[in-house]
């Protein structure tokens, strides 16, 4: 009997892995990755540990004559206090402005609302370019224009923020249902009245949803905007580890991290309320909220919302006041109280924005921004620069992806020996989410030196959180049937699990493996600024001296390389269906 021939979706599933395998290595090679290299930098944990610890807390001083450590007074706590809150306000008023400029441009972006194709193509085309061009290229141009402080960084998050809350925001409204929409068409309604009225109640909570992720990632990025000048957590790391003051800095970098996970874990547990499920997201908001919801009935139904769609509009026309719904009033008006304080806490002048215009033509001047040149690099520097950036992202997805298939396999249930097991690595994953890239490229630098070598072991370290959850995830969706019936005839778990369990989930991992190239491509572009290489190193160079006309050349080139990457993937994963 002639065996059938495989499924198209399985062939570039297994040519996809292979092409990321053969560049993946050749970019190991490339790089001069070196296993030896690696190792050897480890004798410098001992070092850097001594240099580190105890940790500086602030309104406290290491004393290295006593080497002990001294009480400074409370005013550092409250420095550092009202550094936090100043990083919370510039996410939080960044984030507001993005998520509210955004409706009228997802309007015009979604196939449904938008008034003609040319409306449709300007709106898409302004989300694909704010997405494209870094946060940190937004900041230190509003740095030269406005001078240090908050409001750059603010400006920054909401340019940069547009490109991806337009983009969920106008997939949300081609997902509505189109009944209430065409019904208030049908009465007379205009456009205007067709949108807020059957439109938007709709789509408001997924809105909602995406403003709270894409917070979440702004509050990560602001490590990096410290580096050229905006004020908050960021700019006090920034200088710590310029100052080489590693007690400092670490307590920080920790802070930065509990602020993370604490940000997650409640912006999860909003959108859960909001969208009235169980949240289904991989990071470690939704993985604690998800573990609270399964062990307490009480916690299941405070953010599960009970029946259809249909009758949840029913009881919302009728809605006597009762706790819950004087409660979601109150929760209402929080909002608008921290957002309102976001603003407050931030304290930014946003007086500047009406005498920057003495600084303007000087960013303008011919010779300062346009045309776009290379400046002292030579072209073959330059695309060596990006061949660079390419390596360290295929070579970190590549060691990502080999430690993810062991870490992923042993988290998932039905693979993991067990739960002890699986729960530890679960908990192995969650640690690593919670940690932002760019804090592990600070510390690769620290133990490894300058280089591509510490950039990609950032990206690849911090891929296993994410590729490890998804894979799990994975893993743990197969059909069961296959499993039961090898164990039946005597298989062994490792059979079960080379023979069925992998073999089914490897269209969904090759996707996976897709998303985390793309994420490392923009990132690796990126670390350059820490000192990870690539071409980030010389648009932050560039930046640093003010030199626009290059940065104008590098941001040109960092579009056309996430265009290409993002092409590439949208084409493989239309292939994979």
């Amino acid at each position: 009997m002639r065996r059938p021939a495989p499924k198209p979706a399985t062939v570039v599933s297994v040519a996809t892995l292979a092409v990321l395998l053969v560049l993946g290595v050749w970019s190991f090679i490339g790089l001069g990755f070196s296993l030896t290299g690696v190792l050897q930098s480890l004798d410098n944990i001992p070092q850097f540990v001594a240099r580190t610890v105890p940790f500086a807390w602030p309104g406290w001083k290491y004393d290295r004559e006593s080497a002990s450590l001294l009480w400074e007074g409370w005013a550092p706590v409250a420095q550092f206090v009202g550094a936090i809150a100043m990083t919370l306000g510039i996410v939080i008023a960044g984030t507001f402005l993005a998520f509210v400029v955004s409706i009228p441009i997802a309007y015009g972006a979604a196939r449904n609302t938008t008034p003609n194709p040319t409306v449709m193509a300007v709106c898409r085309t302004i989300g694909i370019v704010a997405r494209a061009i870094p946060a940190i290229a937004f900041a230190s141009i509003f740095v030269f224009l406005f001078a240090l402080g908050p409001l750059p960084g603010i400006l920054a998050f909401f340019l940069h923020s547009i490109g991806m809350i337009s983009k969920m925001m106008a997939d949300a409204i081609e997902q509505v249902d189109e009944g209430p929409r065409l019904a208030i068409r049908s009465t007379g309604g205009s456009r205007a009245q067709e949108f807020w009225s059957g439109v938007v109640p709709q789509a408001l909570p997924a809105w909602i949803a995406v403003g709270l992720h894409r917070a979440d990632i702004n509050l990560r990025e602001t490590v990096i905007l410290g580096y050229v000048g905006v004020a908050g957590l960021g700019l006090e790391l920034s200088n710590a580890i310029h100052a080489l003051n590693y007690r400092r800095a670490f307590p920080i970098a920790l802070t930065v991290i509990l602020l993370c996970i604490l940000f997650e874990v409640v912006s999860s547990t909003v959108r859960s309320r909001l969208l009235g499920v169980r949240p289904t997201g991989k990071g470690i908001g939704d993985t604690l909220v998800r573990a609270a919801a399964r062990r307490s009935g009480r916690v299941a139904a405070a953010i599960e919302k009970p029946g259809t769609r249909e009758q949840a509009i029913q009881a919302a026309m009728a809605r006597p006041w009762t706790g819950e719904r004087l409660a979601s009033r109150v929760a209402i008006w929080a909002a608008v109280l921290v957002v309102a304080g976001s603003f407050a806490a931030s304290q930014a002048d946003w007086s500047d924005l009406f005498t920057f215009w003495g600084n303007l033509p000087i960013l303008l001047d011919k010779e300062n921004l346009w045309p776009p040149t290379f400046g002292i690099y030579k072209p073959e520097q330059v695309l060596g620069a990006i061949l660079v950036t390419f390596q360290v992202a295929f070579a970190a997805t590549l060691m990502a992806a080999v430690l993810s298939v062991v870490v992923g396999s042993f988290a998932a249930r039905n693979v993991a020996p067990n739960k002890a097991v699986r729960t530890g690595f679960r908990g192995l994953l969650l640690i690593i989410r919670g940690i932002p890239e760019l804090i592990l490229a600070i510390l690769f630098v620290i133990i490894t030196g300058l280089g591509a070598q510490a950039g990609t072991l950032a990206l690849a370290i911090g891929g296993v959180g994410l590729l490890g959850k998804l894979i799990a995830d994975s893993l743990e969706e197969v059909p069961p049937g296959p499993e039961r019936a090898m164990s039946a005839v005597g298989a062994t778990r490792s059979q079960v699990y080379f023979a069925s369990t992998l073999p089914m989930s490897i269209p969904a991992f090759v996707g996976h493996l897709l998303y985390l190239l793309e994420q490392n491509v923009r990132a690796a572009t990126l670390l350059g600024v820490v000192g990870g290489g690539g071409i980030g190193l010389y648009l932050y160079d560039s930046l640093r001296v003010s030199k626009y006309d290059q940065v104008t050349m590098f941001l040109l080139l960092i579009i056309a390389l996430v265009l290409v990457i993002e092409g590439i993937a949208i084409f493989i994963r239309r292939a994979l269906r």
